[in-house]
């Protein structure tokens, strides 16, 4: 009987390890991917869509966390927000 309680006690601490390493990975991955969407260069005049230049103002930086504070970013005239266009005056079409 005390062998089956020691088992069921190591099985029980191996599982919950698990668990709150999947937990952990998964709160971790959620926050990554909200991080990656605050990046603006897809939204950016000079972003070129090409991945051997993807910025020819800001090449090391395009794409990247550092790009979130840029401060050459200029809003695209044709970009849509919520269905709405803005003009490169920012009035809505």
């Amino acid at each position: 009987m005390l062998h089956f309680l020691f088992c069921f006690g190591v099985w029980t601490l191996v599982v919950a390890v698990i668990v709150k390493q999947a937990i952990r990975g998964i709160i971790e991955g959620i926050n990554h991917v909200k991080k990656m969407h605050q990046i603006p260069c897809a939204n950016c005049v000079y972003f070129t869509g090409d991945y051997r230049l993807k910025c020819p103002v800001n090449p090391i930086e395009a794409m990247s966390e550092n790009a979130i504070t840029c401060r050459d970013f200029e809003i695209k005239s044709d970009y849509t927000i919520n269905n709405l266009s803005t003009t490169a005056h920012g009035k809505s079409a």
